[in-house]
């Protein structure tokens, strides 16, 4: 069975790339960089490079989680035509997993490598959702939770991350004022790095947690509660975007590149789908089984890892998500977080280098992509984001969920060249 490594990378700017007319409705909105365009410039660049042109490439997956309601677009995977003509007449398929639609992507192209039916694959992760309205975003995303018990409930997916956070404080015994002041230290950590991402869609966020806990309740300029204990800066962004990696065999990729990683070890497991199903919410047992997975095809543990990239699409999951990489023991990564843990200049781990789902954005479909792009780029010793600054990383991991973290995703890329 051939290995599979990636041999280029590429990630446009996450942001709103609307232009939005009406600002007190905000339904009068005019598209500055549609979901084709989008598609087309991670395509390109990340062909570009991996040193490859189009008519190397064998197939294409496009990861996308709903673009039939955000951008009224089925059929996508054949808009990789667009890219280049020479794709024409090539295979093109597309994956959904919610949040995780392009992790998934990557593992679907990586299992086509390895059982050798194709060589060189291209995998983009996409999404415009800004074009629509609060209420119909919601709701749109609503259809990615167990629709009968929660979406027609009128369960947003603050909610439901709600509810783990209640989980996680009732289970540990966190008062109120000791969980706001974690989940301050992980938004603060992710704005700091984003203010070194050129890519991010906020880079002048609340640099500490001291000013995050200063902000008023409501009005402007607040940290507005969203759901209960949740707030605003506890909240990713809605975003648009795409990123995209090209893989290979790790053979090729040797023979062909100076610095090479390679898809050391995935972990793929996916979690009973309504909330309520779930014995323990305060912890991440399907997170924990793929952690589990992916360390043992890749043969390490967590002394290994350098970095992480992990999805915090609310800040209460980077606790969870810490924790089930064994960064943290359970309950303690917020001590760690508010201690100055995970940082650019931790010597064993940092987290979130690219400012996290929180501050670099999360336009959902996109999101796995980017976190493989932006890991392969820090492994490759050319960062987008913040730096490390105690080690020069060679192993680095993604932990991205789809869902009320549902489907759990973890890779471990590791730089073998």
């Amino acid at each position: 069975m051939s290995k599979v490594s990636i041999i280029g990378a590429y990630n446009t700017k996450f942001g709103a790339h609307v232009d939005v007319k009406d600002m007190i409705s905000f339904k009068r909105k005019t598209d500055t960089k549609s979901f084709y365009d989008m598609i087309i410039e991670a395509g390109r660049g990340a062909i570009e490079d991996s040193g490859l042109s189009a008519k190397d490439i064998d197939a294409v997956w496009i990861g996308s989680c709903s673009p039939s309601r955000f951008v009224n677009q089925e059929h996508v995977a054949p808009i990789g035509v667009m890219i280049d003509p020479a794709l024409r007449f090539k295979p093109m398929t597309r994956t959904e997993a919610a949040c995780a639609s392009s992790s998934v992507a990557i593992y679907d192209a990586t299992y086509a490598i390895e059982a050798g039916r194709f060589e060189n694959v291209l995998v983009i992760g996409v999404e415009k959702m800004t074009l629509l309205d609060t209420p119909a975003m919601t709701a749109t995303l609503a259809g990615c939770s167990y629709w009968p018990e929660e979406g027609a409930k009128g369960m947003t997916f603050p909610a439901l991350f709600a509810e783990l956070a209640k989980a996680y404080a009732a289970h540990y015994k966190f008062p109120e004022a000791e969980l706001r002041a974690q989940l301050a230290h992980v938004a603060a950590l992710c704005y700091r790095n984003a203010a070194s991402n050129p890519l991010a869609h906020v880079q002048n966020g609340p640099a500490t947690a001291e000013a995050i806990l200063a902000l008023p309740d409501s009005g402007k300029g607040s940290n507005m509660m969203i759901a209960p204990p949740l707030r605003l800066h506890d909240c990713s962004l809605v975003s648009d975007g795409a990123a995209a990696v090209v893989l290979t065999t790790t053979d090729r990729a040797k023979a062909t590149r100076k610095k090479v990683v390679e898809i050391a070890g995935i972990g793929h497991s996916a979690e009973y789908l309504p909330l309520s199903k779930r014995p323990n919410k305060h912890v991440l047992e399907a997170g924990k089984d793929a952690v589990r997975k992916a360390f043992a095809e890749a043969r390490i543990d967590i002394s290994s890892v350098d970095l992480a990239e992990v999805h915090d699409c609310f800040t209460i999951n980077q606790l969870l998500t810490t924790e089930a990489l064994g960064l943290s023991p359970d309950g303690k990564s917020g001590f760690d977080y508010a201690s100055g843990r995970f940082g650019p200049d931790d010597d064993k781990c940092c987290v979130n280098l690219s400012g996290g789902l929180k501050a670099k954005g999360h336009p959902v479909g996109a999101t796995g992509a980017s976190m493989h792009a932006l890991v392969y780029k820090q492994l490759i010793g050319e960062p987008i984001g913040a730096k490390p600054t105690k080690k020069t990383p060679q192993v680095g991991v993604t932990f991205n969920v789809g869902g009320s973290a549902v489907t759990n995703a973890v890779s471990v890329l590791r730089r073998i060249v």
